[in-house]
């Protein structure tokens, strides 16, 4: 029989925090059985309006994420044994949910579960990328499938904080007169193929999120995506342009007609 009862939606910090935890505790015990060993990361989509805005950031906390994490939401995973991972993510943004995430029924949030499953069978793929604004090595890369990692950043070798050299496979030179080169870190993102989805994945690296720079898609149909952490990816589509700092743009194709 349908419930006529909806539940009452909160209206002060104390109790939208409430809401949300609740919310994530219901989700978190629904998926992988419960069991939490096989969870990447959360994302949590506040979805509030902006009269609003300034309650649901800080019942999360919105000045230091970390703390939602570990004193909240790792709390309810101990309390109810969820057995979630070591190395864990959470993200946190204040946009609209894509549709795979799963709506609350009284506060405005959403939440998308990442999960590690076994790899379906390999599929092979060849994609391309294409510079559209700024100066790289090439005007057009081919990626493919059996390509482990393709990194993308400022010079084709780089030296990391620890002092190790990443080499970049879709490099941005320094000796350009290109002004968006400037904006490209050394290390900004790079792509992978995940078997899983049978896709590209961008993921952001060390120079790409905040506060050092900036990855941001905008996808065929105009949504814009912004990675905020380098745990969470973006599964690549046909037409998906890539900004890199400020300007310099990248174009993701499979159809090699348009290059």
């Amino acid at each position: 029989m349908l419930s006529l009862f909806t539940p009452e939606r909160p209206k002060d910090i104390k109790g939208i925090r409430s809401s949300i935890l609740q919310f994530i505790k219901e989700q978190l015990q629904k998926a992988e059985g419960g069991e939490g060993s096989n969870i990447k990361g959360l994302c949590l989509y506040l979805t509030c309006n902006n009269e609003e805005k300034h309650l649901y950031e800080a019942a999360v906390y919105a000045d230091d994420e970390d703390r939602f994490k570990t004193e909240e939401v790792q709390r309810i995973a101990d309390d109810f044994a969820i057995d979630l991972p070591e190395n864990w993510a959470l993200e946190i943004v204040f946009e609209e949910a894509p549709p795979e995430a799963i709506e609350a029924s009284n506060v405005d949030a959403a939440l998308f579960i990442s999960t590690k499953k076994k790899p379906t069978v390999h599929k092979d793929a060849t994609a391309y990328i294409r510079v559209l604004n700024g100066e790289a090595e090439k005007e057009v890369y081919t990626i493919t499938s059996a390509t482990h990692k393709i990194n993308i950043g400022r010079e084709r070798k780089a030296q990391t904080a620890d002092g190790y050299f990443r080499e970049n496979k879709i490099a941005f030179p320094d000796s350009s007169d290109n002004d968006s080169n400037r904006s490209v870190s050394r290390q900004h993102a790079h792509i992978e193929w995940d078997n899983e989805s049978a896709s590209f994945i961008l993921f952001a690296d060390e120079g790409g999120v905040p506060p050092h720079n900036k990855v941001k898609i905008r996808t065929s149909d105009g949504q814009q995506v912004k990675l905020q952490t380098m745990e969470f990816g973006h599964q690549l589509q046909e037409g998906d342009q890539i900004m890199l700092g400020e300007s310099a743009v990248l174009e993701f194709t499979y159809n090699s007609d348009e290059i």
